[in-house]
């Protein structure tokens, strides 16, 4: 029974990730003829990173062109939420089905086992 307990513990820790919203994001035009926008909230529960890679994909995975202010490598402390632009051109639009956001860990303790959670948005 204890071990039982202690397995669910573990697992619920590691459940731990972060938030990715909306989960359908509706891209508008941008002030830029050509560029549409959506604005995307990431919520970071997670106490072992602060770094997180954004990214846009087609149906089969495949990159798409897009564009945040700044880089797409964006730290977000522990508890804390930013809001990210996302910049797509109108005619990468047709191909764009998935925004997402990934967990970057440093790999500063090599004996652990590294995590990575991603959670993408389907785009309407």
């Amino acid at each position: 029974m204890r071990y039982l307990l202690s397995l669910l513990i573990v697992l619920s820790e590691s459940a731990m990730a972060h938030e990715w919203t909306p989960t359908y994001p509706i891209f508008n035009t941008s002030s830029v003829e050509g560029i549409n926008v959506s604005t995307m909230k990431l919520f970071n529960a997670r106490d072992d990173v602060e770094y997180f890679e954004i990214g846009v994909f087609d149906e089969d995975w495949n990159g798409v062109p897009f564009a945040v202010i700044g880089d797409n490598i964006i730290r977000v402390r522990h508890q804390e939420i930013e809001y990210i632009d996302v910049y797509i051109r109108s005619r990468d639009m047709k191909d764009a089905v998935y925004v997402c956001s990934k967990s970057k860990p440093l790999a500063e303790d090599t004996t652990r086992p590294m995590l990575f959670s991603r959670i993408c948005s389907k785009i309407k």
